[in-house]
């Protein structure tokens, strides 16, 4: 019965809560052009955020089925998944550090179709706020630019969690904002993977500092 009320129950509990709860925000594109350029881009690419800054654009990017979600195979992944797939996303299971490879196919797969990933970009784990070079490296086998993406929200409250999750509070504002494509080129060497992460780390903080 616990299981049953944990895999079938709470997933549209929770659809439910976050769905009214972000519907009360007022919604606010920093840059509106950047994200009728996203909106409407042909083709593949990864989308990528901060793990603290997941829960409003797990709300804004519903409905998207071309979107792709890796959820990991746990008993607390099988919750998320279900609780993504009510929200219109397409989910893959897998994990980043278990089974990494087999995941990492999955995802090529995928952008090679020319559909779109979103990929968290210091991980489920962190390091908080550092980019980890698998987005980097999958971008450049699949030769899809990697977009960055946040939000901001000046009435919130931060979670006292290794990512400091942002929860914006009902009837808040949220401020949308997109970087720059980043494009990696094919099979790039360890100092270019380098060099993207700490673009695409200072274009993520630079991002979320001027949408605060």
């Amino acid at each position: 019965m616990k299981k049953f009320l944990f895999n079938f129950i709470l997933p549209y509990i929770l659809y439910v809560v976050i769905f009214f709860w972000c519907w009360s925000i007022r919604k606010s594109p920093k840059k509106k052009e950047a994200e009728d350029y996203v909106q409407n881009y042909s083709g593949n690419y990864i989308l990528t955020l901060w793990h603290g800054r997941i829960f409003y654009l797990f709300y804004h990017l519903r409905r998207r089925s071309d979107f792709h979600l890796l959820i990991s195979p746990s008993v607390d992944g099988d919750l998320l998944a279900r609780l993504a797939r009510l929200m219109g996303y397409s989910v893959i299971r897998g994990s980043s550090f278990k089974k990494a490879i087999s995941s990492t196919r999955s995802l090529i797969k995928i952008l090679k179709r020319g559909e779109r990933i979103i990929i968290i970009a210091d991980g489920s784990r962190g390091p908080r706020l550092k980019a980890q070079s698998g987005c980097i490296q999958i971008a450049g086998i699949t030769n899809s630019p990697v977009i960055p993406m946040t939000y901001g929200a000046k009435r919130k409250i931060e979670l006292s969690t290794w990512d400091r999750f942002v929860l914006p509070l009902p009837f808040s504002c949220c401020t949308i904002n997109y970087g720059n494509l980043i494009s990696v080129p094919p099979h790039p060497n360890e100092k270019i993977i380098e060099e993207k992460q700490t673009e695409l780390e200072e274009s993520l903080n630079l991002l979320t500092k001027v949408s605060e």
